[in-house]
């Protein structure tokens, strides 16, 4: 019963913000929001700290680095296990995505929780850059919402996901 209230409730919110605000220029900005976390930027982020080669840039690599390897199989065996429909196959014939999803499931988001543990290192080891990596994380969250494939609890899941993998790592590596 609960989770079926869950699913209905991430399902009316996800309609809500899908199309009161994916539309138009909004949705332009999402795309280009949601292609500043693939995966190919975090490895040209990780090359440019290890050129700073300052302490808190090599660490900041390194956490990075450990975290990722940590969320990656995570995500993955959270995808399967899950097996959840994106909203254009749960929602058929009321939405279309505005992009083609790079897998068949959708919880949780691969691309938020990418987005989190870089946000999640940062909060530890570069807290002055915090708000503004914060506010780009949910950035990348929202506009998976608004190009319409993922539901806001993918979001949150992956949200929870990029963050507990920097705390495991964090805690490996003390």
């Amino acid at each position: 019963m609960h989770r079926q209230r869950w699913i209905e409730l991430d399902q009316r919110y996800f309609a809500r913000l899908f199309l009161g605000l994916g539309q138009g220029r909004l949705r332009r900005l999402s795309y280009w929001v949601s292609k500043s976390a693939d995966g190919p930027g975090y490895a040209l982020l990780a090359l440019w700290l290890y050129w700073q080669g300052d302490a808190v840039a090599l660490q900041l690599v390194s956490v990075l680095a450990l975290a990722f390897a940590i969320e990656l199989p995570a995500y993955l065996l959270l995808k399967n296990l899950f097996r959840r429909q994106r909203p254009a196959v749960a929602l058929a014939g009321q939405i279309r995505a505005h992009i083609e999803p790079s897998d068949r499931f959708s919880l949780p988001s691969g691309h938020t929780a990418g987005a989190f543990v870089l946000v999640s290192c940062i909060a530890v080891l570069a807290p002055a850059w915090f708000p503004l990596a914060l506010l780009w994380g949910c950035m990348v969250g929202m506009s998976r919402v608004l190009l319409g494939v993922h539901f806001p609890g993918d979001i949150l899941a992956g949200m929870l996901l990029g963050s507990c993998s920097v705390l495991f790592a964090m805690l490996s590596l003390s």
